[in-house]
């Protein structure tokens, strides 16, 4: 990739046919109709979403920044197959620099975009409650509540380094591991906790929440990696 601009998975709708084919292909993956480790094919992707080559390869190479493809010689491009363990791995990451990015965002957050958190919010919860919970996380909207608050801390590394490839993978993994019912009404909550504690500007407790926000999602999937691997277990013994 040529620019080092923050890639933010959040942008308003695309303005050149690179980004909106790129967007398509992130869909995609992110929801498994491009799976794990399949073959990057130029011509398929060419006739799938009708578009030339110029603007395909342009998308593919934003992808590679995403790390969501990976370019290996003598076996081109694949999209990314992630270990259970980088999953875990990530989430350590994101409770890290989100608990710092809560922190600041509690110190230098104008009140306008803390205003901004909480319609969002609504509009979640008014989501949460039309479909019944479920498909809370599958969303970008989530993401979207982590990201202004990234914004929000005013520090341009964070927001290189989580608005980036990290959230892009984050949102691979939350279609997949998702399915928990009980989950998004619960995380909700907690987002409206954290805004609390931004909006009362106590960074120490709004790093606190966010540390335990994050934490109590990391938990979540490593049970269900867990209850995954010990169903295989019983299928092959």
């Amino acid at each position: 990739m040529t620019d080092k601009a923050v890639v933010t998975p959040f942008e308003p709708e695309s303005r050149t046919l690179a980004d909106r084919v790129c967007e398509k292909i992130v869909d995609a993956i992110v929801k498994g109709d491009i799976a794990p480790g399949h073959k990057i094919s130029e011509p398929e992707l060419a006739r799938t979403y009708g578009i030339s080559r110029g603007p395909l390869r342009e998308a593919i190479r934003r992808l590679e920044g995403y790390r969501l493809v990976e370019r290996k010689p003598h076996v081109g491009a694949r999209v990314v197959n992630l270990s259970a363990k980088e999953l875990i791995e990530i989430y350590h990451v994101r409770e890290a620099l989100e608990g710092m990015a809560c922190r600041l965002a509690a110190e230098h957050m104008p009140q306008d975009e803390i205003d901004g958190l909480r319609e969002l919010l609504d509009e979640h919860e008014r989501n949460v409650e039309e479909l019944d919970g479920r498909s809370y996380f599958q969303k970008e909207g989530d993401l979207d509540f982590h990201h202004r608050i990234v914004k929000g801390s005013k520090n341009e590394k964070l927001l290189e380094v989580l608005g980036g490839e990290l959230y892009h993978l984050v949102r691979i993994y939350r279609y997949k591991f998702s399915v928990s019912s009980s989950r998004p009404k619960r995380a909700l909550k907690e987002h409206r906790q954290i805004i609390d504690a931004i909006e009362s500007r106590d960074p120490e407790l709004a790093e606190m929440l966010m540390r335990r926000h994050i934490g109590a999602a990391r938990k979540n999937i490593e049970a269900k990696l867990n209850a995954a691997t010990e169903t295989k277990g019983d299928n092959h013994g």
